[in-house]
């Protein structure tokens, strides 16, 4: 049973802590977007548009923070309906950008509804793990699960839209992590993605190094995507891999269930199977990214234009910045993308590695503020949406930090409050709305 515990009805309805350290990085994330695109005027579509989804996403805030978050757990059915008619709508109607149908486009702003999406689903995923109570441990938990959120990922993939799947996967595994689902099953799905994510950099990898397929073994494992006589070889041998493996654990007296093995063999296929559909899915700019990721140096002018010309930033900068407003590697245009996916390197070449480091403590508070409020939940529906937006949270900002210094491939995703991005910033301070509502309702429940 998690730790749940009262506080002291004489505190405070809001935690200020939180609270301060989100404004701090909405006001350094709106200084820098106007230093990335050399602009203060009013007329600048990025400066007008950011301005714009500041208020918006405030009031989002506190319409989060002043509506009851146990709603959210009496109507999850109603909010999974909404989460699948917002991204089948996107898919109809929505407009087609950037190799992808990820937007609708209005008339006076544009919506990304995969970012609405998340926290949604994070919501829906707590309520229904909520309920399952004392069952959490059994595979079903995780099967039916599995069976809501399926659609949802499927239909996100359809735009593509592969940054939204990024991020929202870990936050589900953490949420599951802390409802106490049995480990193995965790495993599991973290063998699942594991597979999917190691099949597609390897294929890219191949294609980056086409000698490689003078290799009977390599020129084989390049052909399970486009070969079903291959796939099929490949799935007896799983099968018999995995009976291998329980006749062996059998004879060293390893007493395992029998379904343990069968399970991890369908994750391996499912993998391969999910590792097929990303490659046939990914978008040329898509698999630059990755590209860039596997050899960022091999193609200095084309795929790794963008890691290098960010590194490069980061480095001028140095321990103390060249100022706020002073930069050159980024108002002169040679890091692309510098008011979204490399808002980080604005940062420190303005404000220099204590800088980044201010961005990262400010992080750290958010962080820790959302764990003591889950723990202060009175409720398990509380503690358990607090934990998926940590997961979400946490996620943002390891990938864009990693993106930086290139252990990560570049995702296109934005770091919340810091970046460019209306949808984004209203959603997470819509998020953060929400966990202020745990916090402030923890002495009624």
């Amino acid at each position: 049973m998690l730790p749940f515990k009262k506080i002291s009805t004489g505190r405070s309805r809001m935690d200020f802590m939180l609270f301060g350290a989100m404004i701090a990085l909405v006001v350094l994330g709106a200084l820098c977007i106007m230093s990335a695109v050399n602009s203060y005027s009013w007329s600048n579509p990025i400066v007008r548009t950011h301005f714009i989804a500041l208020p918006v996403g405030l009031i989002a805030f506190f319409v989060g923070k002043s509506f009851n978050y146990q709603i959210y757990d009496e109507q999850w059915k109603a909010l999974y309906g909404f989460i699948l008619l917002l991204l089948i709508g996107v898919l109809l109607f929505g407009s087609y950008q950037r190799g992808s149908r990820s937007w609708f486009v209005l008339p006076f702003f544009s919506m990304q509804p995969s970012e609405v999406c998340r926290v949604c689903t994070i919501l829906m995923a707590a309520a229904f793990l909520d309920r399952r109570g004392r069952r959490i441990r059994e595979v079903t938990s995780v099967f039916y699960l599995g069976l809501l959120l399926l659609p949802i990922f499927g239909l996100i993939m359809m735009q593509p839209d592969f940054s939204s799947v990024v991020v929202t996967l870990p936050a589900l595994l953490v949420l599951l992590f802390c409802t106490g689902v049995n480990l193995f099953y965790l495993a599991l799905i973290a063998l699942l993605a594991g597979v999917t994510g190691f099949f597609t950099i390897s294929w890219t990898y191949i294609y980056l190094h086409p000698e490689l397929l003078e290799i009977p073994s390599v020129n084989i494992f390049y052909a399970l995507a486009r070969n079903g006589w291959y796939m099929g070889a490949f799935a007896a041998g799983m099968a018999l891999l995995g009976y291998g493996a329980w006749w062996l654990c059998k004879q060293l007296r390893i007493y395992l269930p029998s379904f343990y093995f069968v399970l991890a063999t369908l994750m391996v296929l499912a993998g391969l199977v999910g590792g097929i559909f990303v490659e046939h899915q990914m978008k040329p700019h898509q698999r630059k990214r990755v590209e860039a990721f596997l050899a960022p140096r091999s193609d200095p002018q084309g795929a790794g234009y963008n890691v290098l010309q960010a590194q490069i930033a980061m480095g001028a900068g140095g321990i103390m910045g060249k100022g706020l407003f002073s930069g050159t590697q980024s108002r002169l245009g040679f890091v692309p993308e510098r008011h979204t996916d490399f808002i980080l390197a604005v940062v420190g070449e303005e404000l220099g590695l204590w800088g980044t480091l201010c961005v990262l403590g400010l992080y750290f508070i958010i962080l820790w503020r959302i764990i003591a409020v889950a723990y202060s939940s009175g409720d398990r529906y509380g503690y358990l949406v607090c934990a998926g937006i940590f997961g979400m949270f946490f996620t943002y900002m390891l990938i864009n930090y990693g993106m930086l210094i290139g252990i990560v491939p570049v995702a296109g995703i934005p770091l919340p409050f810091i970046s460019y991005g209306g949808s984004n910033l209203v959603s997470s301070l819509w998020a953060l709305g929400v966990v202020q509502s745990v916090y402030s309702r923890r002495l009624r429940a």
